[in-house]
């Protein structure tokens, strides 16, 4: 590149207070390093996305921001959720930078691989992945629904990155085609893969929270992951079909058990049979309407062209 790239690190935030300060100064620090090293560009910043936190958050990013403008900020109008939040930041700051780059405010991944996506950025790279380079410091039952989040995902048609969460770099490039991107039901680790261009992976060490408490408790993680598969795949509608098709080959098997038995005169009433069957059918209807209903209340959202979200307030200059 002929010039240093302007650098935005985005981070979206939903009752952050206390990590804010902490992961905003490590954030500037590294900014100042690769500025002296000659990898970005002195005006790169901080964009703080608040996603209509119910705590100081938007008081501490105001604070910030007038201690260093280097902290820009915008605020939604109410509570939308991380993946709005986030697109919300990419999309304020796509005009006003070289490449930008999404991180959590809690720093759990390493802040010291966007020197390493900066460098594959330089190389022409338009997208780079941050990927975990492994789970040992997760508990038992944290990495195995996690592998099972990954695996299911995978096995229902995503084409996601395995251990990737939203810690990436996109060029403005990318950024403008990710702004084509219109549906209502935002999963952007589904989407980014789609955008195609250059990519690379980095990887790197997961650490603690530097402060707050996890916002992705296991049942957010499964509403995530069912979001994921209902918006990239219709695999469960198939597979409803093929459930189906089976139960109709053993009706059918059924029906000629019933059938010969009858003009054997062998048949007896039977209330646990009876009872088995209704119950186990009348879960699978149930089951597959709530299926069916998943991409239903979908269409339902994305047919009315509804704003993703409002910015309230914006911190620029």
């Amino acid at each position: 590149m002929m010039s240093l790239p302007v650098i935005a690190i985005v981070i979206p935030c939903y009752n952050e207070e206390e990590a804010l300060p902490i992961s905003v100064a490590r954030l500037t620090e590294l900014l100042d390093r690769m500025a002296a090293d000659g990898l970005a560009s002195p005006e790169s910043y901080i964009m703080c996305s608040n996603d209509g936190s119910c705590d100081r958050t938007w008081n501490v990013i105001t604070e910030l921001h007038a201690a260093d403008k280097r902290v820009k900020g915008i605020s939604l109008a109410h509570n939308r959720g991380h993946q709005y939040a986030l697109l919300a930041g990419l999309m304020a700051v796509r005009d006003r930078c070289d490449a930008a780059i999404s991180i959590d405010a809690d720093l759990q991944d390493d802040p010291e691989a966007i020197v390493k996506m900066v460098q594959e950025f330089r190389k022409g790279k338009e997208i780079v992945y941050g990927v975990r380079s492994s789970r040992a410091s997760d508990t038992w039952f944290k990495r195995t629904t996690a592998h099972g989040f990954y695996s299911f995902q995978k096995m229902m048609g995503l084409n996601t990155i395995y251990d990737h969460a939203d810690y990436r770099l996109m060029s403005n490039r990318a950024l403008d085609m990710l702004s084509d991107y219109g549906e209502s039901n935002l999963f952007l680790r589904g989407i980014i893969p789609q955008i195609g261009l250059d990519t690379a992976v980095v990887t790197y060490e997961r650490h603690e929270r530097v402060a707050g408490e996890s916002k992705y408790p296991l049942a957010k993680m499964l509403s995530f992951s069912i979001d994921g598969i209902t918006s990239f795949s219709s695999k469960p509608i198939r597979i409803i079909f093929m459930v189906g098709l089976i139960l109709l080959l053993i009706d059918i098997g059924v029906a000629v058990y019933v059938l010969s038995a009858y003009f054997a005169h062998k048949t007896i009433s039977g209330w646990t049979s009876i009872m088995m069957s209704v119950w186990f059918l009348g879960s699978i209807i149930l089951m597959s309407i709530g299926i069916v209903g998943e991409y239903i209340g979908k269409i339902f959202i994305e047919v009315k062209h509804r704003p993703r979200f409002a910015v309230r307030d914006a911190l620029w200059d």
